[in-house]
């Protein structure tokens, strides 16, 4: 389901509140402009009143896969957007209470589709740069909490994350993410 809202289109995924944010682009022969943020159109797209405390900004190497993470405690809301390459972006539920528990969504951001993936508390999150480089914002709901988080496996037959990698690559990861729990052992929200 896809609805025009305000400067925004929004698209449903699989996780109810997941959502794909797309922002007006407008273009001409100069170049473009387009309003990456606005808290009004925000509240209107999703229906959130949301307040972003930290944004964050990466840079990462073509085949690089940064996640799964999330916090136990000061769980983090996040928007995220791609302004340099281009990544694919993972979003997996881990609140026990949610009609889609253990299920994911995974959609390609980059710098020249604009879009932006709405990943809500409680969710793990993560992303694979598909080419040579990527720039990787984000905005969060609350800070960083080092002390509650959590990486769940990135390659965990349960919840069976279809990784476009291709055949005979492996994911450049640290050593953070290349241990991450199994589902079934990674504690959930």
């Amino acid at each position: 389901m896809s609805a025009a809202i305000s400067k925004l289109l929004v698209t449903s995924t699989v996780i109810h509140d997941v959502v794909i944010i797309e922002p007006k682009v407008f273009g001409d022969e100069r170049g473009w402009f387009t309003e990456s943020f606005n808290t009004q159109d925000f509240a209107l797209a999703t229906g959130l009143a949301v307040k972003f405390v930290q944004d964050n900004h990466s840079f990462s190497r073509q085949w690089t896969l940064r996640g799964l993470h999330y916090q136990l405690e000061q769980t983090q809301g996040k928007l995220v957007r791609v302004v340099l390459g281009s990544v694919f972006d993972v979003a997996v539920d881990a609140r026990k209470d949610s009609p889609s528990f253990g299920k994911w969504v995974g959609v390609e951001l980059s710098a020249e589709n604009h879009k932006q993936l709405w990943v809500p508390p409680g969710l793990a999150h993560g992303f694979l740069v598909l080419s040579e480089t990527a720039e990787f914002l984000y905005k969060t709901t609350d800070y960083y909490h080092p002390k509650s988080e959590v990486c769940l496996a990135w390659n965990d037959p349960v919840v069976a994350i279809q990784w476009p990698l291709p055949e005979g690559i492996a994911p450049s990861m640290n050593d953070k993410d290349s241990a991450g729990l199994s589902w079934d052992a990674a504690p959930k929200l």
